[in-house]
């Protein structure tokens, strides 16, 4: 199902499908700038999918923007998902920011097509600290579950899966329309 409003992104509603999403904050202001905003707000995303039974694979958060690589259990639920997490954690990011409303901006989603597809987001949301100028080793970002990956599948795997799929690099997220995240 397929969801349109005049100011709004399209939104796929899929039930057990992969997906690729990003928030941002409007205006890109700095608002997740501090480590106890990010914490917050990634607190508040695993807590929301878990509740809705939808598993988180990897994320990064940034100061202005997130992305998510997870895989949803019911479709119908996205923009719920997204109300709740964007509500839930403006309060605490206006207060500790001291910012003016609205907090946040919108929320894009994607769902990979294919295994290639899937990995080339992968090496996207892992590598964008990179490509935003926080970092140039990804292991001295501490704000991505990049740490995890690592671990898991170890290095030989990530360098492999990075020289594999190398179009994140190019990557342009259509879904975010003219926004570069």
């Amino acid at each position: 199902m397929l969801k349109r409003h005049p100011h709004t992104p399209a939104h796929l509603f899929l039930d057990d499908t992969p997906y690729f999403i990003t928030g941002a904050i409007y205006e890109k202001r700095m608002l997740l700038h501090e480590t106890e905003v990010k914490d917050m707000v990634l607190s508040v995303i695993k807590k929301i999918f878990e509740g809705f039974g939808w598993q988180l694979h990897h994320w990064v958060m940034l100061d202005n923007h997130y992305h998510l690589l997870g895989q949803s259990c019911e479709g119908k639920d996205l923009s719920e998902i997204f109300r709740r997490i964007h509500g839930g954690t403006s309060g605490f990011i206006r207060k500790t920011t001291k910012c003016e409303l609205p907090v946040w901006w919108n929320y894009w989603d994607y769902c990979p097509r294919n295994e290639k597809d899937y990995r080339t987001r992968m090496n996207y949301l892992f590598h964008n600290p990179a490509k935003h100028g926080y970092v140039t080793n990804l292991q001295n970002y501490p704000f991505s579950s990049f740490h995890q990956a690592f671990t898991e599948l170890g290095r030989a795997h990530l360098v492999r899966q990075f020289q594999d799929y190398p179009e994140y690099k190019t990557l342009i997220l259509h879904e975010a329309e003219d926004d570069d995240f």
